[in-house]
């Protein structure tokens, strides 16, 4: 099964291309450029692995929550590829993806992934991890940091870019369960990917327009 994933709700543009568990990917710093960057990494990738757009099972996209610009991106550039060649579209949660890519770092299967929203708000929820798959425990929300919990037992660590806002009062409340967040702190193509390839598996990928993306909030 070939996969093209698409991770664009941060700074970063992050294409990936799994072929039966192997995952090519391609990630650059792109903020406010993701349009100018995105299909042209796809096309340089599929031609890495010597592969067209033909030769694709199905499409997926970290569906937000995140920069609304940046989501909006990668939903219609996967619409689009999904359209022009009759392709499933898995949408996968951008904070599913980044705890996933937190697991897949520190090995920890409790994960809170956390994003900057703006406004003093942080994008967050609780995620337990298992190989190709994510359970949600905590509800994605847009939240001030003040909100933030975490479940009362197991350890758990703290993942992403928006950690870097907590301070140490927070990461306090949040401790003994949290632990030192992990180097990576945006979500990657490669985990979308890895999330998507058993939905799509099973046959259960959506129509085209109906791959839409999760914002949490509206924007001003």
């Amino acid at each position: 099964m070939n996969i093209l994933a698409l991770e664009t709700s941060g700074e970063f543009c992050s294409v990936a291309l799994w072929m039966d568990g192997r995952c090519l990917q391609r990630h650059a710093p792109a903020p406010a450029s993701h349009t100018v960057h995105l299909l042209p990494a796809c096309e340089a990738l599929l031609a890495e692995a010597g592969i067209t757009l033909s030769a694709l099972d199905g499409l997926a996209f970290g569906s937000g929550p995140g920069a609304f610009t940046g989501v909006r991106v990668a939903a219609s550039a996967a619409q689009g590829i999904a359209l022009a060649h009759d392709l499933p579209v898995v949408p996968v949660s951008s904070l599913a993806a980044l705890a996933y890519g937190g697991w897949r770092v520190n090995g920890i299967a409790g994960q809170l992934p956390v994003l900057d929203a703006r406004r003093h708000e942080v994008y967050w929820g609780g995620y337990e991890v298992k190989r190709g798959h994510t359970v949600l425990v905590l509800p994605e929300i847009a939240s001030p940091i003040a909100v933030m919990e975490r479940p009362s037992s197991g350890l758990w660590a703290l993942v992403g870019r928006g950690v870097s806002l907590l301070t140490a009062d927070d990461l306090a409340r949040l401790a003994p369960a949290a632990v030192a967040p992990a180097e990576f702190t945006f979500p990657q193509a490669c985990d979308v990917a890895e999330l998507a390839a058993p939905v799509l598996q099973q046959g259960a990928g959506v129509a085209p327009e109906a791959a839409l993306p999760v914002y949490l909030r509206n924007a001003l």
